[in-house]
């Protein structure tokens, strides 16, 4: 006999308490099958599609994208076969509540066939998959083979990248004629139903009316958002300024390019301050702590989990280089190029985002020479590296045009007090401006 299988939002780790639905993958009245996506979610470390624990038809959405959903509440009831619902997932079974209100549930395969002996469970809370393969596409059959009424409500097949598209624009893609090879919307048919059902006329002058745009702030960018105040008005923030020639980091930097050990590799100034932050923390450990408010104590850390801040589509993200103070420059390198690739593909992973001891935010890359940035909560201090130019400079006696750049440091005054913030920007400095410091502070 059908029953409703209530899909609670599973824990996502990190220990994350809640996340915000991005979109649905389906709608009421759909059929799902095991694995099939059914919606994509977003927390503050990642955005995660949620694949089906069931076989059966939707018969409620428990939220609203844009929602924000705790852990173990409710998040889609399906109608399964009594059977079903031990397929996988964290849902509960109840009977429907009125059998008229439910549609149909859709026939279940044989929990003892073949098939379904070959499925393990993919993620705990929800989801199974067959072994071999990362996740089952869904079927798509020909209306032909489907009953008239069936045919009615069926929702048209598109990525979700057309999809958001398409909800931006207030398309109903029922409306759109469908040329992609599984019958699915494709961008290019969207696009040609958008220009011939919306006139640039029309465009131009609903353009003239608006005077103003807003952004709803969800996901990364609002808990980012949050954070920064949270660290802003919890943790007495102190920041200092050196400027630095760094014409001899620039020139050993020329040198490691071409060195064999290196080849493959990509070497920026920014792996050069990384290394000489790390350098100094050996000496200057307290910039590597944080602050137990409970106990009142600063907490000293000897692992050096150092963050690289990132603009990703998602917003500003930290991720970091786990006990980066045991990495060779070799490593180093690779290490950030590595953590940079995946953060603006949008794909760094929770377990990156999380553990961070100290920051660098390297602003130069967008031109800007300066800044004063806020600490990322629970760290002693972050590092700003600015733009490197090439200005004025005094040099054995004489002024000359060397490569020079901006180091600030914002350091929490709780647990870092002026000498120690000094003297750590001042050897930070002195490396770059000198990198044999690195062999002899080594």
């Amino acid at each position: 006999m059908p029953a409703v299988a209530t899909f609670m939002l599973p824990d996502l780790g990190e220990g994350l308490a809640d996340a915000e639905l991005v979109r649905w993958e389906v709608a009421v009245g759909d059929s799902v099958e095991l694995n099939q996506v059914l919606a994509e979610v977003e927390t503050a470390k990642a955005a995660v599609e949620l694949p089906s624990p069931y076989e059966g038809t939707v018969v409620r959405l428990h939220a609203n994208e844009g929602d924000t959903i705790d852990v173990g509440r409710p998040l889609i009831d399906v109608e399964v076969a009594g059977d079903s619902v031990q397929a996988g997932g964290s849902g509960e079974s109840v009977p429907p509540a009125d059998p008229a209100e439910s549609p149909q549930a859709a026939p279940d395969s044989d929990p003892g066939s073949a098939e379904n002996a070959t499925r393990t469970p993919v993620l705990v809370g929800y989801g199974v998959a067959e072994e071999g393969t990362s996740r089952r596409r869904r079927p798509v059959a020909s209306p032909a083979d489907e009953p008239a009424d069936a045919v009615a409500p069926a929702r048209p097949l598109a990525s979700p990248p057309v999809r958001r598209l398409a909800r931006d624009h207030g398309v109903d893609l029922a409306e759109v004629t469908a040329t992609g090879t599984s019958g699915q919307v494709t961008r290019e048919d969207l696009d040609r139903y958008l220009d011939d059902h919306m006139p640039v006329d029309e465009t131009v002058a609903h353009a003239g009316e608006v005077d103003e745009e807003r952004t709803p702030i969800r996901g990364v960018r609002r808990r980012t958002a949050e954070a920064m105040v949270r660290s802003a008005f919890t943790a007495p923030h102190v920041t200092e300024f050196v400027d630095v020639d760094v014409t001899p980091s620039m020139e050993l930097l020329d040198r490691l390019a071409a060195h064999r050990r290196f080849a493959g590799v990509r070497l920026t100034p920014l792996t050069l301050v990384a290394k000489a932050l790390l350098v100094a923390l050996r000496t200057h450990p307290s910039l590597n702590s944080s602050w137990d408010e409970q106990a009142q104590e600063i907490v000293v850390k000897r692992r050096v989990n150092l963050g690289i801040a990132a603009a990703t589509p998602r917003g500003l993200l930290v991720p970091n280089i786990k006990d980066a103070q045991s990495l060779s420059l070799h490593d180093l390198a690779v290490a950030i190029e590595a953590l940079t690739t995946v953060a603006k593909a949008g794909e760094t992973p929770p377990a990156d985002l999380v553990g961070g001891t100290i920051t660098i935010t390297n602003v130069g890359v967008f031109g800007v020479d300066a800044g004063t940035p806020i600490l990322n909560p629970g760290e002693a201090g972050i590092l700003c590296f600015g733009a490197v130019r090439r200005r004025p400079w005094e040099w054995q006696g004489e002024v000359a045009l060397r490569q020079v750049t901006t180091l600030s440091l914002s350091f929490d005054h709780r647990l870092v007090d002026g000498e120690q913030g000094s003297t750590f920007l001042a050897t930070i400095a002195d490396v770059l401006a000198d990198p044999m410091a690195l062999i002899a502070l080594s």
